[in-house]
């Protein structure tokens, strides 16, 4: 099969595309035929190995050698105890611990798949995982975010951001989108009701308080976060916290209920084919990515 690989950390350029044995499924493991896989700014951080948090399990070379994580796809064969799923089945998934679906084909536990949700494309279920689960905990579980309430998306412009501001209209919510300057426009598409170009207004400065959840970034700033952010938060009148993120497609349930009755809106960006995955990942790492990028599988 081909998959996209890499042996060291680094620019996209270190990335190939070449042939691969295809894998053959475990007792508990299922075989799917990749048809998308979205673009996460995981995988980014795993190709270039930073931030260091990027390097568990591969301090010095990538444990995994094929990256891609949100994958949606058709069940090709399954192991002797998985019995969840029929070649054949369309399926989504979060494979993150796994990795491995910048390919033709990946074999992961079948526990990490659940059936396709009706009314979604391909793309649209494999851009959802990583993207819906953080804007759903970060709004909904974590930030419990009631009516009328002012909520300010930092990255609004990205995939979970995309999904974080509609999800906080839905709740009522005054909204706030900051990212770069090309994508205003787009945060506002999304129902922002203001939107900060971070390159030139530093919303941190504003003398404003209110919580603050923070998810991902470098390993200094997460330890800032955890050891000082209660000390900050009480001298300055600010909640800062670290969002543990519960990753799994069991809990988007909420999520695909709200796209599949159209009242959140998967937007794909760009779809690249797998022989260009070092170009998505390029165009994402930049900051331009607007909502989702997707890999699109022969």
């Amino acid at each position: 099969m081909k998959a996209v690989v890499y042996t060291r950390y680094g620019p996209p350029g270190v990335l190939r595309l070449t042939d691969v044995p295809t894998p053959a499924p475990k007792d508990n493991e299922v075989l799917v035929r990749v048809i998308a896989v979205s673009v996460n700014r995981s995988d980014w951080e795993t190709l270039r190995g930073t931030p260091l948090y990027s390097r568990i399990g591969g301090p010095f070379r990538p444990r995994h050698h094929i990256l891609g994580s949100d994958i949606a796809g058709k069940v090709q064969a399954a192991g002797r105890d998985a019995t969840l799923f029929r070649p054949g089945q369309d399926v989504y998934g979060d494979i993150l611990r796994h990795m491995g679906g910048f390919a033709q084909y990946v074999c992961v536990p079948q526990a990490t798949l659940a059936p396709m949700p009706a009314g979604m494309t391909h793309e649209e279920a494999a851009a959802l995982p990583q993207a819906g689960a953080i804007a759903l905990q970060g709004i909904r579980d974590k930030g419990q975010v009631q009516p009328g309430q002012k909520v300010l998306v930092n990255g609004g412009g990205g995939g979970s951001g995309m999904y974080a501001i509609q999800l906080a209209k839905l709740h009522g919510a005054e909204v706030t989108g900051v990212d770069n300057a090309e994508k205003l426009e787009f945060m506002r598409s999304l129902g922002a009701d203001h939107v900060i170009d971070y390159t030139r207004e530093d919303f941190t400065a504003n003398g404003r308080g209110g919580r603050y959840l923070y998810v991902g970034g470098s390993v200094t700033t997460l330890l800032q976060v955890l050891l000082a952010g209660p000390l900050i938060g009480r001298a300055e009148g600010k909640k800062v916290r670290l969002l543990a993120v519960r990753l799994g497609v069991e809990h988007l349930a909420p999520m695909v209920e709200l796209c599949q009755a159209g009242k959140i809106a998967t937007v794909i960006d760009r779809r690249y084919p797998l022989s260009e995955t070092h170009a998505a990942l390029q165009y994402l790492g930049e900051g331009h990515a607007k909502g989702k990028v997707v890999i699109v599988v022969d």
